[in-house]
C-alpha cells in the first residue's frame, strides 16, 4: 500500500520533523541572540531591524503552509482510522463515516442529537448502556408500533 512519495512530499515530511525539533528551536533562539547582540554594532539601525523582521516574516509565511499541510495529512489519517473503527464495530452507525463532508448546519443538528443521547445516558443506572442513532431510531419505531393507540389506526371514512 505504500507508494513512493514525490519530492515535495518527502521534503515536507522532512521539514515538518526538522522544524519541530529541539535543534530547530535552539537554532532560531541562537539567531535571535546573535541579532540582539549585533544591535550595538549596527547602531540599532533601521536596516538591522529590517533584517530580523524580513527573516521572521519569510519563515512564518512558509511555516504556515507547512503546518497546514501537516495538519491536513494528520486530520485525514485520523478520520480514516475513525472510519475504520466505525465500519468494523457492529454496534456503531455507519452513517457517521465521512460526516466531515456535511454542512455546518447538519453537523449542528447531529451535535444536538448527541447532546440528547448524552442526557439520556446520564439518567441510566447502568454505565455500560450505550445509544447510537440506529438504536435510537429502532427504539422509537418499536415504541411507536407497540404503544399505538387504537384511534390512531382508524382513518376517517368519507361519506
Amino acid at each position: 500500500m505504500k507508494k513512493k512519495k514525490n519530492l515535495f512530499e518527502r521534503f515536507a515530511n522532512w521539514a515538518t520533523i526538522a522544524t519541530g525539533s529541539s535543534a530547530a528551536f535552539m537554532i532560531a533562539f541562537g539567531v535571535i541572540i546573535v541579532w540582539g547582540i549585533s544591535g550595538p554594532l549596527f547602531h540599532y539601525s533601521d536596516t538591522w531591524q529590517l533584517v530580523i523582521n524580513t527573516g521572521t516574516t519569510i519563515v512564518t509565511f512558509l511555516m504556515v503552509f507547512l503546518i497546514q499541510k501537516s495538519q491536513n495529512k494528520d486530520s485525514k489519517a485520523i478520520h480514516l482510522k475513525l472510519n475504520e473503527l466505525l465500519a468494523s464495530h457492529e454496534g456503531t452507525s455507519n452513517r457517521m463515516v465521512d460526516i466531515e463532508d456535511l454542512t455546518e448546519d447538519e453537523l449542528d443538528q447531529l451535535h444536538k442529537f448527541y447532546v440528547t443521547l448524552s442526557d439520556l445516558a446520564e439518567k441510566e443506572d447502568d454505565l455500560t448502556c450505550t445509544h447510537s442513532i440506529d438504536a435510537a431510531n429502532e427504539n422509537q419505531h418499536r415504541k411507536s408500533v407497540n404503544y399505538k393507540r387504537p384511534y390512531q389506526n382508524n382513518h376517517v371514512k368519507s361519506r
